[in-house]
């Protein structure tokens, strides 16, 4: 697989399928992917690219210049798929469309991912996974009514995309390779806005049959009651799942409220949506006299859904995180480093990180050398004139 995407869709579902097996050759500009410098930095190298960078090879080739995307495109004519994140028509300028792809590589899968898809009247837009998170609905629903939409401290856009971009690329390959297949390669257009609105459940048809608009609830779930976060006298604060007709009788009970456990009125989720203010009121003034461990304790003990929102701190120091694998370690330039084990877990053939994220360039000479043949000599050149 060669990826020549850079910064976070593009990378990500590399890194899914590197995770998973796939050989994974990354190219970066001359000046290495920008992500490398994105947040948190060390030894010239951010802690996010040693987790996108994950299992690829890694070669440089200037796509600015003719030279660099010749070899781009015999390269893409080598393997059996192509991740790209540009903007649409970019490939297309440099030489390396589907069409012209195909004319050599029958079989090959384009994964393409853009802001908005490949066609359409905002395809030519540039792709920023905080507008496609917007205009696919997420920022919408995501916060309190009376402020503006916030968003989470992540670019869930950009991951989401890359997720239903990897499996885009594993369908085609089945297609291709399946028995009877076509043998064919084919286009995955995933653009951001659409993996976004993919996870919007049923706001559309709601609004189309019914004419409800979901709106901003805060903490809670619209329609669904109890479930909501909720401060506790440490100031920490837990989330709670009561929604269940007979959880919520054993959340009330915990929370010493048997007369709303039994009250007919509460008895279904209809019944507790009309009384939600209630509801909360009850929780909040339990929770507030309890520390976020105590609650969580009680609640865990009456088999109540409950959770603390976890930190990074949390996350490390949880005995299930570990116990399931969910860390790696790494060497880094002689240290350890954790990174974020993948999902999903697999039986028979499960990922693993082979090696962390290599620095800007760490390939390249072995890659076009045993895949195109090139010489010293012929790299030499390459090198001094700035191609790679």
């Amino acid at each position: 697989m060669l990826e020549l995407g850079q910064l976070v869709s593009g990378p990500f579902a590399g890194a899914v399928l590197a995770w998973f097996g796939a050989r994974v050759i990354k190219v970066e500009p001359p000046g290495g992917d920008p992500v490398r410098d994105w947040r948190v930095v060390e030894d010239g190298s951010s802690m996010w690219w040693r987790s996108l960078g994950r299992n690829k090879e890694c070669i440089t080739l200037d796509l600015r210049r003719e030279q660099g995307r010749a070899l781009a495109f015999d390269l893409a004519c080598r393997v059996d798929v192509v991740v790209e994140n540009f903007r649409p028509g970019t490939l297309e300028r440099w030489g390396l469309g589907p069409e012209r792809l195909r004319e050599r590589n029958p079989g090959l899968v384009l994964c393409r991912i853009s802001g908005f898809g490949q066609d359409g009247p905002y395809a030519s837009r540039p792709g920023f996974a905080s507008i496609c998170e917007a205009i696919g609905g997420l920022r919408h629903v995501d916060g309190f009514p009376d402020r503006a939409p916030t968003r989470p401290n992540l670019s869930m856009g950009d991951s989401l995309a890359g997720l239903h971009a990897a499996l885009g690329t594993v369908l085609a390959l089945y297609h291709r390779d399946r028995p009877g297949g076509s043998r064919q390669g084919q286009v995955v257009d995933t653009a951001i806005y659409e993996a976004v609105f993919n996870m919007m459940e049923a706001v559309l048809p709601e609004y189309d049959r019914a004419g409800v608009v979901r709106e901003r609830t805060g903490g809670r779930l619209d329609g669904v009651v109890p479930s909501n976060a909720y401060a506790c006298a440490d100031g920490q604060h837990v989330v709670i799942g009561g929604n269940g007709d007979s959880i919520f009788k054993r959340l009330m009970r915990a929370a010493g409220r048997s007369d709303l456990a039994d009250d007919p009125r509460l008895s279904t989720n209809a019944g507790r949506v009309a009384h939600e203010p209630e509801i909360d009121a009850a929780l909040s003034a339990w929770t507030a006299t309890l520390p976020a461990r105590e609650v969580t304790a009680r609640l865990e003990a009456a088999e109540v859904p409950v959770g603390r929102p976890y930190s990074a701190r949390d996350i490390a120091e949880d005995p299930h995180y570990a116990a399931r694998g969910m860390f790696e370690r790494v060497d880094v330039n002689g240290r350890p480093l954790a990174l974020p084990a993948m999902a999903p877990k697999l039986g028979t053939t499960p990922g693993r990180t082979e090696w962390a994220g290599p620095e800007r360039g760490a390939h390249t000479h072995a890659v076009l050398r045993a895949e195109l043949g090139l010489d010293d000599a012929e790299l030499d050149r390459l090198a001094r004139e700035g191609v790679i």
